[in-house]
């Protein structure tokens, strides 16, 4: 019997859909749309980064640079770099940036590949099928469930990316990292990363749009709409 239930609503589904921009113009439809483009910003600014520092080798003869790269997921041991020797007929010392904080920076990733998902499916729900997802309360209270679920792990990541940001910054301070060089080396060119400062700024925007839409899609459930009396109830008060 549910197997019928469930192939009766996915008949529905497919002969249903009804392009309707109207719900663009509600809350409801307005904030899923920007939850849609901020969670691309998200997990698009964290992932695929790739940085570089450059610190210079002032050897008596000529400053020598020296580059180490980084980058997503920030596996910084996974990417060893060279400090020469001032002498050139003496091999150089093999060396690597130290942390890893590629937990923090894929689960922030996938909390917002996974809301761009789900933010698409429900446009396509909202625009296409808006009769079928008021007509029952199924769909509203599923959709404020998920949605809740999707506010709390934005405040989660966001949160311990800020935190695994900040150590990547640490572990890539040129002022520190300069020390480890001998004789001398100077700081050349910083790590550029306001791309990742703004990734953390996007995921606090996504935990602010989808708790305040909650809100919204709680007033399409029936514990905000007021319940409808019965007929028999209208009837009898209306003789």
């Amino acid at each position: 019997m549910a197997t019928l239930d469930l192939d009766l609503y996915l008949q529905r589904l497919r002969s249903g859909f009804k392009l309707d921009l109207g719900p663009l113009k509600e809350p409801l439809g307005f904030i899923r749309l920007l939850e849609w483009l901020f969670s691309i910003f998200a997990f698009a600014t964290t992932g695929g980064y790739e940085g570089s520092l450059i610190m210079t080798l002032k050897c008596p003869d000529k400053p020598l640079d020296i580059t180490a790269k980084f980058g997503y997921p920030f596996r910084l041991p996974s990417q060893p770099f060279q400090i020469p020797n001032c002498n050139s007929s003496l091999a150089g010392n093999m060396t690597y940036l130290r942390g890893d904080f590629s937990s923090s920076a894929e689960f922030f990733v996938s909390v917002g590949v996974f809301a761009f998902l789900y933010c698409t499916i429900t446009l396509i729900l909202y625009l296409g099928y808006q009769h079928i997802y008021r007509e029952t309360p199924r769909g509203p209270i599923v959709d404020l469930i998920l949605s809740g679920i999707f506010a709390f792990l934005w405040l989660v990541s966001s949160s311990a990316w800020g935190k695994g940001l900040t150590d990547v910054k640490l572990a890539t301070n040129l002022d520190e990292l300069v020390n480890y060089c001998t004789p001398k080396c100077e700081a050349k060119l910083h790590p550029a990363m306001g791309r990742l400062n703004s990734s953390v700024v996007f995921g606090f925007l996504n935990l602010i749009l989808w708790a305040g839409n909650c809100w919204f899609i709680f007033k399409e459930t029936p514990f905000h709409k007021p319940a409808q009396p019965p007929s028999n109830m209208e009837q009898g008060g209306s003789s």
